[in-house]
């Protein structure tokens, strides 16, 4: 969509404006995600990031998994919120616009059919539309900052009808987008035009002219929380004082009603009101089912969203954070989450109440102790794995959080504001809990994951690295895009017995724990040899051996550069590459060439070639090591790439070792906005002679 025709160009004047093309591909969602990222942080938008990161997820990934072409993602920012925009390129079925409005009584069958992503655009964005154009598809989402005013309809774009705005509160100011109150927040009335008033009505003026009675009414109790209503009324309403003829209705619950009639006492009276009574139930009870049958359907709609909402995160607080959001106000007035630490003690989570007003009151009764406290409710829940009640002030009851039989804490819910809570809303509760405590735990065992890789990684490469009169080291080094995973990238620089430094730098083939176990073998084997004296080609070959025997099938490329004082100011490098890129010399007086011989890599033969190289570092000069995860560094089909490297360094001629390897960094990271697929290393030795 241009930005001419799209929705996206409200606020392109004063603000950040992003457009890029990203193939169909699994990894367009993080791409997107990045940009809207960027745009988010420039424009000091970062309160609206939850719900513009899920929504331009659920939009991009449904548009890879249905269009799959190239989408063109636009993202406009300006002073009051973002307006993000996706097309794809499949053709349509003609020119017709869809507007959203979070004012629009939209059933949630009807959202439903068209897919999660709009179910939850729907909720979450303050406008939202789709288009179909001649050259494919677009759906656009509009969010607004909490309490911002909102601009007319026609800054959105011409598109955009009179009456799209955000809902409003009571006190008119605009919620916040991040509710996730708004999910299910209210079950469709699919009987608005239900026959079965009509049909009482009717039954009802029957029997009343057939036993002459002044009037009559019938009354029914749906089990709501309405209490009971009038479904039908004939003739004028009963005088003080005057017996009725009252007859229940047999129906099962939460149906409740009777039959009233004002009528003479007669021998048929009574029969054909029981009469009337018992037809009237058979059709109040085809009512109860299909009613339920469609808040069944809604209840499952409701939870496989919620389920798949809570999957798509990873991080325990956001996860935690997520649960009150989706059961407030669908499900009670006031939810809270507890977890337990290593010592059983609960620790509040997250919270939220229909009325944000109320929410330091429901801290306040939350941190409340004693023996009949909502505390002491919370532990007896957790303690017995069961269902408690909670008493006043704040109404309601606690379900325990188990995944894989670990307590994890506690769902505490209050009370609707009108009614208790029915068997259904109970057991949807206790479904919810236990996928809130599965999503709660997954969500840990990664960040474990993550923690014990970042550890793993942290220990093969050097703390720091030394400081070398006249010889300058830096090292850049960026993880993999899957911060649960282990690369096989490492570094080192190592004192040699003779006064020289070797500088090292390597890939071992693969990633995860046994990528890493090879990684620190190759490290401490290079260490161990060359501490020996052993000279650089014989700790080749006895590396190499080593891998044959015990790499488990993986190979490493290496680079090994021993450096040492030459003659006068100058530094000698003894270069030798098994498998590995060859080094980028960048002189001081400008200009950048690769040096060095390719080798055999390690591991995938008995014998290995791997020539020396002979290089002299002026003053000045500079020697770059990277690793493949910077040159294959990939935008769509387009690699990164080692002539771009090369240009990219040669500018830098003449700065400092730290300037070169973080801007060579930045320069791979910025080539493209994915996540990184490799490790991505950059060490740069420098002769720092004045």
């Amino acid at each position: 969509m241009s930005a001419e025709a799209g929705p996206a160009t409200a606020g392109a004047r004063d603000g950040a404006v992003r457009r890029v093309r990203l193939p169909a591909d699994r990894r367009t969602p993080a791409a997107a995600r990045a940009v809207v990222r960027s745009v988010l942080t420039e424009s000091h938008l970062d309160e609206l990031a939850n719900e513009a990161l899920l929504l331009t997820t659920e939009l991009t990934t449904n548009a890879v998994e249905h269009a799959r072409t190239e989408l063109d993602i636009e993202v406009v920012a300006d002073e009051i919120g973002l307006t993000v925009t996706v097309s794809d390129f499949a053709p349509g079925s003609g020119d017709e616009l869809t507007v959203g409005d979070r004012n629009d009584s939209t059933e949630i069958n009807e959202v439903s059919v068209r897919g999660r992503g709009l179910l939850l655009v729907d909720h979450f964005a303050s406008r939202w539309g789709t288009t179909y154009l001649p050259t494919g598809k677009g759906v656009w989402f509009r969010l607004d900052r909490p309490g911002a005013d909102q601009p007319s309809s026609g800054t959105i774009g011409e598109s955009t009808p009179a009456n799209a705005g955000p809902r409003t509160s009571a006190d008119g100011s605009a919620p916040s987008a991040s509710a996730m109150s708004e999910l299910m927040q209210t079950a469709p009335d699919l009987y608005g035009d239900d026959p079965l008033p009509d049909f009482a009505t009717s039954l009802l003026s029957r029997v009343a002219e057939m036993v002459g009675a002044a009037g009559g009414t019938i009354r029914l109790d749906r089990g709501d929380g309405q209490g009971s209503q009038v479904l039908a009324r004939f003739g004028r309403p009963p005088r003080p004082g005057i017996d009725l003829l009252r007859v229940p209705l047999t129906v099962h619950r939460p149906y409740a009603g009777e039959l009233e009639l004002d009528a003479a006492p007669s021998a048929y009276a009574q029969p054909l009101a029981v009469l009337t009574a018992e037809r009237l139930s058979l059709h109040l009870e085809n009512d109860r089912l299909r009613r339920a049958d469609v808040r069944r359907q809604v209840w499952l709609t409701f939870l496989a969203e919620a389920s798949e909402l809570l999957a798509q995160s990873l991080d325990v607080d956001l996860t935690m954070a997520l649960v009150p959001q989706l059961v407030v106000p669908r499900l009670g007035q006031w939810c809270a989450v507890h977890t337990t630490d290593e010592w059983g003690r609960l620790r509040l989570a997250a919270a939220s109440h229909a009325d944000e007003s109320m929410l330091p009151q429901l801290h306040k009764v939350l941190a409340e102790t004693g023996p009949d406290s909502i505390q002491a409710r919370l532990r007896e829940a957790s303690r017995s794995a069961a269902q408690i009640p909670l008493g006043g002030p704040m109404e309601g009851f606690a379900v325990p959080l188990i995944a894989r039989g670990q307590r994890l804490g506690t769902l505490a819910v209050g009370r609707h504001q009108r009614h208790r809570h029915d068997p259904d809303e109970v057991a949807v509760l206790e479904d919810v809990a236990r996928r809130a405590a599965l999503a709660i735990e997954n969500a840990r065992i990664h960040a474990e994951r993550r923690r014990v890789a970042q550890t793993l990684q942290q220990s093969l490469l050097p703390p720091v690295l030394p400081l070398v009169d006249g010889i300058g080291f830096a090292a850049e080094y960026v993880p993999t895009g899957d911060d649960a995973e282990v690369g096989g990238d490492f570094y080192d620089v190592v004192p040699l017995p003779d006064g020289r430094w070797l500088v090292v730098i390597g890939d071992v083939s693969g990633k995860g724990v046994q990528a890493a176990a090879v990684t620190g073998l190759v490290r401490d084997v290079i260490r161990v040899l060359v501490g020996d004296g052993k000279p650089l080609p014989e700790a080749l070959a006895r590396l190499n051996e080593t891998l044959v025997e015990r790499g488990s099938g993986r190979y490493c490329t290496l680079a090994l550069a021993a450096v040492g004082q030459g003659e006068g100011d100058k530094l000698d490098v003894s270069l030798h590459l098994a498998g590995h890129d060859r080094p980028v010399l960048l002189a001081a007086a400008g200009g950048a060439e690769f040096v060095g011989t390719g080798g055999t890599a390690l591991g995938l033969l008995d014998t290995i070639t791997s020539p020396t190289a002979k290089i002299t570092l002026a003053p000045g000069d500079s020697l770059i090591f990277y690793t493949d995860g910077v040159t294959e560094r990939r935008r769509g089909r387009e690699l990164f790439g080692t002539d771009r490297l090369r240009d990219a360094a040669a500018p830098l001629a003449g700065y400092s070792a730290d300037v070169v390897a973080a801007r060579l960094r930045a320069a791979a990271i910025n080539f493209s906005v994915e996540p990184p697929r490799d490790d991505i290393a950059v060490l740069v030795l420098r002769n720092d002679a004045t």
